[in-house]
């Protein structure tokens, strides 16, 4: 009995090496978990006749250590949770920690396997997420937006003098105001419906008092469209005391004014919107004229040409154009006991009827970790645990071997005596 009890101590031992081998192979396997051999006694009837390893059993639950890859198209999840990915070939959804992601040929969001990875697709323009699904990714072009709106800020010098000669619309594109008509001026860019480029300049002149004098706080506003003069010339008025601007009104008009452009065609076909000028935050002090801000919403025709992620999830495409538009968010799982998932490889699982079904959100919200971009998860393998380990194996399978030397020993002797 003993020799069959010590027989099976070693296999037993050599059933836990495999475990072990197997988690020391995979310390360096991105988002593997460790295994552990679960020991169990063997019983007939009630008596005990040998060990065997009764489970093996993964440390889900335990996170690896983070390490930054610099790769934007990389993600960790900072708690718990795994991201989900939907295999083409079975249509079997799988979870793993593993954020290894690209773009496929086909225009998805994928993983290092080719796994379609689920998540929430975005309207580029209301934001609203939609269905949980495949992420696709819209990798043609992006269709030219005209411009509505240019936002001014600066400080319009309460030093300035009325210039010497009163203001001349220009004649031609090629006429450029005389710079004796004006104390400043700035350039925007704005576009039509088709993308195309134009400029926008606003020409600041002290008002004059009709005396060859400049009236104090007032500055007329010349708009010009590409060399031609464009709308009605703007009177911003600024307190005498506090600087601040009282026309256009940044109570009742929002501090803004609107240039009547909608339905003008350009040179290339493309037809321009109305223009908001929006003044609110300009200044009348003292001292030097500054800009602050001087932008234009709208842009061209752009193709794509890249993408990023975001610590929310938020899959961010990027066009030559230079503008971003977040296509869509990746979803992260989480379960009501995440350990009794079935393993189908060392860094993927797959629901069970223990583990309970998944409960689906974006990252950060519920139980659901946040995401770490540009970096990746470790596997949780202790290496100087599993060392350990294999030095007590050694010590238990030198012990059960004793114990067959032993049994073997004195039933040689027995025979000798007989």
């Amino acid at each position: 009995m003993s020799f069959d009890i010590a027989l099976s101590g070693i296999q037993a031992i050599n059933d836990s090496l495999d475990t072990t081998s197997h988690n020391i192979a995979n310390a360096g396997t991105y988002g593997y978990k460790s295994l552990r051999s679960n020991f169990a006694s063997l019983v007939a009837g009630t008596q005990v006749t040998g060990v065997m390893v009764g489970s093996t059993t993964q440390n889900i639950s335990l996170q690896g250590s983070i390490l930054n890859t610099g790769r934007s198209l990389d993600a960790s999840i900072n708690g718990t949770g795994f991201f989900i990915a939907r295999d083409a070939a079975t249509n079997e959804t799988q979870y793993t920690r593993v954020g290894i992601f690209d773009a496929s040929t086909d225009g998805y969001l994928v993983d290092a396997s080719g796994r379609k990875i689920q998540g929430y697709p975005v309207d580029t323009k209301t934001g609203t997420l939609g269905a949980l699904g495949d992420l696709a990714i819209p990798t043609g072009s992006i269709p030219a937006v005209a411009s509505s709106d240019v936002t001014y800020i600066g400080n319009l010098s309460a030093d300035w003098t009325a210039p010497t000669s009163a203001w001349v619309s220009p004649t031609s594109a090629t006429d450029a105001p005389d710079t004796s008509t004006f104390n400043m001026s700035k350039a925007s860019v704005i576009y039509d419906s088709l993308g195309g480029k134009h400029t926008l300049t606003q020409y600041f002149s002290r008002t004059d008092d009709g005396g060859g004098g400049s009236v104090a706080n007032s500055v007329d506003v010349h708009y010009v469209l590409d060399g031609l003069e464009v709308g009605t010339p703007t009177t911003m008025t600024f307190d005498g005391t506090t600087g601040q601007m009282l026309t256009p009104d940044p109570t009742t008009d929002a501090g803004s004014i609107t240039l009547g452009l909608a339905g003008t065609t350009t040179s290339n076909g493309g037809v321009l919107n109305d223009i908001v000028v929006n003044y609110t935050g300009t200044t009348g002090f003292a001292g030097e004229a500054t800009t602050s801000t001087n932008n234009a919403d709208g842009y061209a025709a752009g193709t794509y040409s890249g993408l990023t992620l975001d610590t929310d999830g938020s899959v961010i495409a990027s066009y030559s154009n230079g503008q971003k538009q977040t296509v869509g968010k990746i979803a992260i799982a989480t379960f009501p006991d995440e350990g009794q998932l079935t393993a189908i490889s060392d860094t993927s699982w797959i629901t069970s009827t223990t583990s309970g079904e998944a409960l689906v959100g974006t990252p950060g919200t519920g139980m659901a970790g946040s995401l770490t971009v540009s970096s990746l998860e470790q596997s949780n393998v202790d290496i100087t645990s599993e060392l350990v380990g294999l030095m007590t194996s050694q010590r238990n399978y030198q012990a059960n071997s004793k114990v067959i030397q032993t049994e073997s020993t004195m039933l040689q002797s027995l025979m000798q005596a007989i």
